[in-house]
Order: C-alpha cells, then sequence, then structure tokens
C-alpha cells in the first residue's frame, strides 16, 4: 500500500516592511505549526519580486528581507520539512509568468481589485488618465501570483478574503493553460480562508496595520516594548470602574499571547475594575516573556546573515530542482523544447 502523496500549501510573504504582533498572530504562528505537519508539503517563500510593486527603496526592501527571514527562522519554522526560499533565487517563476501571460486575458486583469481601486482613485481625483501611476507590474501582478502558487502545483493557499479573487485567477489561467496546451500540467488551487485567524488591533485601535503606522514590531527591544504597550489607546475609565474586554485592543493583544486559564484571569480583573496602568504592566510583562527567547534568536540571526543565506540557499535549491523539471515539461508543452 502507496502513502496519499502530501497535501501542497503554498504562503508568500510581500518584503516591504517589519513583522509586527498582528503578523505574528494572524500568518506567522499558524504557518509555522503547519510547517511541523508531516502530512503536509509547505512552501514559504519571500515575496520579494511582490515587493517592487510597492516599494522603489532598494535599501527598505533589502533590509525588510532580512528581518523576515530572520523572524521565521527565530520563531521556529521547520526548514527540513518545509520550503523556504526567496522567490527571486526561482529564475523559472519569471519565466512561467510570461507563459500564463500569454494564455491570460486582459479582460480577466481589468477585473482585478487592485487594478479596479487604482482606476476608481484616479476618477475620483478627476484625472484624465485612469491608469494614472498604474505600472504594467501592479496590472498583472495576479500573473505572478499565479506563477507561484502553479509552479509548485500548490492544492492550498491560505489568504484573506480580499485574496480570494487572486486563487480563483489563478484557476482562471491554469485550466486556460491546461485546455490550450492538452494536458493535466497544473493542479487548480483552493484558497484556503481560516475564519477563526485573529486580526489584532493596533496602538490607536484600528487594525495593526503599516499602512497605519500603528503597529508593534515583534522583537524590539524590552524598552522599546514597553514604550509602545502604553501607547495603546484606552478610554477614561478611572481605576476600580469595571471595563470591557471584549472591546478592548490591550485585552486582545493579551489573549492572543496568554493561555486559556490566564485570558480568564485578565477578564476577571477587567469586571473587578484593574486600572489601565496595571492592565499595561501585565500586558508588557506578559509580551515580553512570551518574545524574550526568540528576540535574542533573532537578534543573533541579525548578526549573522551568512547563516540565513545559507538557509535560503538550501530551500532555493530544494524549490529549482522541482521548478527545472516542472519548465522542462512546460517548455515541451508550448513547443519551446529542445530539439534533441
Amino acid at each position: 500500500m502507496t502513502d496519499s502523496p502530501k497535501t501542497r500549501v503554498l504562503t508568500g510573504i510581500t518584503t516591504t516592511g517589519t513583522p509586527h504582533l498582528g503578523n505574528y498572530v494572524g500568518a506567522i504562528k499558524p504557518a509555522i505549526e503547519a510547517s511541523r505537519d508531516p502530512n503536509v508539503q509547505s512552501f514559504y517563500f519571500l515575496a520579494d519580486y511582490h515587493a517592487l510593486i510597492k516599494c522603489q527603496d532598494p535599501k527598505r526592501v533589502q533590509q525588510s528581507r532580512r528581518e523576515i527571514a530572520a523572524t521565521w527562522l527565530a520563531l521556529g519554522l521547520d526548514t527540513d520539512n518545509a520550503v523556504f526560499y526567496r522567490q527571486s533565487d526561482i529564475p523559472e517563476i519569471p519565466e512561467l509568468t510570461w507563459m500564463l501571460s500569454c494564455v491570460c486575458a486582459k479582460g480577466l486583469m481589468n477585473r482585478a481589485h487592485a487594478y479596479k481601486a487604482a482606476v476608481a482613485e484616479n476618477e475620483a481625483a478627476g484625472s484624465q488618465d485612469a491608469d494614472k501611476g498604474v505600472t504594467v507590474g501592479l496590472f498583472g501582478y495576479p500573473v505572478l501570483m499565479a506563477a507561484d502558487i502553479l509552479m509548485f502545483n500548490a492544492n492550498r493557499v491560505p489568504v484573506g478574503r480580499d485574496q480570494i479573487q487572486h486563487i480563483e485567477m489563478a484557476r482562471d489561467i491554469a485550466g486556460r493553460f491546461n485546455h490550450l496546451y492538452k494536458g493535466e500540467y497544473f493542479t487548480l488551487p483552493e484558497a484556503a480562508v481560516d475564519e477563526n485567524v485573529e486580526v489584532l488591533g493596533g496602538l490607536d485601535g484600528r487594525k495593526m496595520s503599516k499602512s497605519y503606522n500603528n503597529t508593534i514590531p515583534l522583537f524590539v527591544s524590552e524598552k522599546k516594548l514597553q514604550k509602545l504597550v502604553r501607547k495603546i489607546k484606552t478610554n477614561s475609565l478611572e481605576p476600580g470602574e469595571p471595563k470591557d474586554p471584549d472591546s478592548c485592543t490591550l485585552f486582545q493583544i493579551y489573549s492572543a499571547f496568554a493561555s486559556a486559564d490566564d485570558t480568564a484571569d485578565m477578564r476577571r480583573r477587567y469586571a473587578e475594575g484593574i486600572g489601565w496602568g496595571e492592565a499595561k504592566d501585565q500586558v508588557f510583562e506578559h509580551l515580553n516573556a512570551h518574545l524574550a527567547e526568540p528576540r535574542e534568536r533573532y537578534n543573533a540571526l541579525m548578526d549573522d546573515p551568512g547563516h540565513i543565506e545559507a538557509v535560503l540557499q538550501q530551500g532555493a535549491d530544494r524549490a529549482r530542482e522541482e521548478a527545472a523539471t516542472t519548465m522542462t515539461a512546460l517548455r515541451q508543452a508550448v513547443g519551446l523544447g529542445r530539439f534533441i
């Protein structure tokens, strides 16, 4: 009896910012836990080609790549089981992007949410050029995303609801290619949306996002972490007055890192009227204890870029071994194979 094939799961991390608590709770932690599942073949990559669409600051892109790689490794990504690589280390990815672009209808790209939003913004501003500021990269990046997914025939792609359309586009493009070249070259991927993934509030109560400049970076120093926790917005209720934990960003952040018993105890203290200063001290102490060891590993990794590079190159070798085989078959399929 043969073993059934592993489910293939692929996740990309855009390298334009510094990982923060919201990233950890919403994406990094569940992905790292999944990387240890022997029944799953995980592919995790630094989406640095995608980063160039949004950011033309090379220092920022370079720093973000290093920070994100160090973060995932410091938090325990199983690189023996998972394939961890940089998108830009796989030259077959842009080659596949071109092949897919040649079968992808422009009308499909016209319906992409990001492109439509850019056009709507231009029209609202009264611009005579609906495509003002729209690059070919922005317009066509769903095809690049499709190439990321289809190169490794991922079965599932964990995404937020705002990204479901891109998985549907990847399915459309894959189906079109399979039809035109009369073969089952690509698996049709499924979007995996985890309704239980928590979205953390930021310093100002809005969703924690670098776009709002309200984040708490994962591995800031102990002193900086304490300062940022103290900046979390709360209401004007005095010590002794009962407080609602379910509408409190401070409590939400605490419960995302605390055990069920500790969370229940904090909920009780809210009902008893814990003061905001004491609550913030509790949150800082809990976060700091949770992050102290990975912070130490992260700092060591940031001081040893050669080790990060070696891990990424090892992952790239594994990814390219498969990508090269796939592209040989695809070149043959489209008529670009060797003569002998």
